[in-house]
């Protein structure tokens, strides 16, 4: 299995503005984007360079699969299955929320994606009282999803979002109805020109 290796924090770094990809740290003091907020590299604090529509268009691809801990060809996958609809921009980011490791983070059982996604490789997710290992997997609605041996942080993290309802063991996956019930920092529009062009 292929897996990015290089650092979260330059990855943060790169895109301008944090991706909250180490959970905690990226909260506190010890933030490398918060000491060091400009581009990593031995040019990162002297140049300034304006990027170009091309550049916006990479950045902001290069940012979604950062986020979501996703590679090229997956990546490519859900841009295919979303062009198939009315609103691509909203069917990609839709997919993009519905997986499996995104709602186990999301619905405050994991500090970061990353360890949501270790989460679920390891078996201890289940859905619907189905043990599940793929972190991919595209949860529907109605499905309730819960971590076995963990209990849920909902006092230490932010409230679920609106697509989440809170249930007795874990959540359940609700309907995200528009692009206001996701809560995400993506201009999914410049990734479709990304790859229209």
């Amino acid at each position: 299995m292929a897996k990015n290796t290089s650092s979260k924090c330059k990855q943060c770094r790169r895109a301008g503005e944090k991706l909250f990809l180490k959970g905690e740290r990226c909260l506190g003091g010890k933030c490398s984007f918060s000491r060091r907020s400009f581009a990593p590299g031995i040019h990162g604090n002297s140049r300034r360079v304006r990027l170009s529509d091309y550049g916006l268009q990479l950045r902001e691809k290069q940012k979604a699969k950062a986020s979501y801990g996703i590679l090229e060809r997956q990546f490519r996958n859900y841009i295919d299955s979303a062009q198939k609809s009315d609103n691509t921009g909203f069917a990609l980011l839709k997919l993009l929320e519905s997986r499996l490791d995104n709602v186990v983070y999301r619905g405050n059982m994991a500090d970061s994606r990353s360890q949501a996604r270790q989460l679920v490789n390891h078996g201890h997710v289940f859905v619907n009282g189905k043990q599940l290992n793929i972190p991919s997997y595209q949860c529907k609605e109605e499905d309730v999803v819960e971590v076995k041996g963990k209990e849920r942080k909902a006092d230490e993290k932010e409230s679920l979002p609106n697509w989440l309802i809170k249930d007795k063991t874990g959540v359940k996956v609700g309907t995200i109805a528009d692009k206001s019930n996701i809560e995400t920092n993506l201009n999914e529009q410049l990734i479709i020109e990304y790859y229209t062009r």
